[in-house]
C-alpha cells in the first residue's frame, strides 16, 4: 500500500479504472454516509469551519468567494488577492486604507458591474463616487 502522497498519486494513476469502478458501485452509499456524517457532526463541522476561517487560507477563500458572489471575474484570483492584500493606499486618492466593515477609507475591490473585470483597489469613498 502507498506510504507517501506521491506514492498514492502514482497508485491512483496506475489504478484509475479500479477507483472509477468502486465509485460507480458505491456512489449512492457514499453520498448517504456523507449526509449522515454531516447530520451527526453539525457542531464539530461548524467549529472546524469557524477555526479554518481564522487562518490565512480561510480568510483568503472567504474573500475570493465573496468577490465571485459579487460578480468579479478574474483569470487568477490568487494574483488578485495578493494585489488586494498588498495595497495599502487608495489607487485614486492615496488615502491610507483600513481593513474592516466601516469607515470611508475601508478597502474595496473596484470592478465593472457590467463585465465583472477588476479595475482598482480603492477606499470606500472613491468606490462609491465612481459608481
Amino acid at each position: 500500500m502507498p506510504q507517501t502522497k506521491e506514492d498514492m498519486k502514482q497508485y491512483y494513476l496506475n489504478n484509475k479504472e479500479k477507483f472509477k469502478a468502486y465509485y460507480l458501485a458505491n456512489n449512492e452509499k457514499l453520498k448517504e454516509q456523507h449526509k449522515q456524517y454531516k447530520l451527526n457532526n453539525k457542531d464539530k463541522i461548524k467549529e472546524q469551519k469557524k477555526e479554518y476561517q481564522k487562518t490565512d487560507n480561510g480568510k483568503k477563500s472567504l474573500r475570493i468567494a465573496s468577490w465571485k458572489q459579487l460578480g468579479v471575474i478574474s483569470d487568477d484570483f490568487n494574483e488578485l488577492y495578493e494585489k488586494y492584500i498588498n495595497t495599502n493606499n487608495c489607487d485614486n486618492c492615496d488615502v491610507e486604507l483600513i481593513h474592516g466593515m466601516f469607515g470611508n477609507n475601508k478597502k474595496c475591490l473596484d470592478h465593472c458591474h457590467t463585465t465583472g473585470q477588476f479595475r482598482n483597489v480603492l477606499c470606500h469613498g472613491c468606490n462609491i463616487r465612481r459608481g
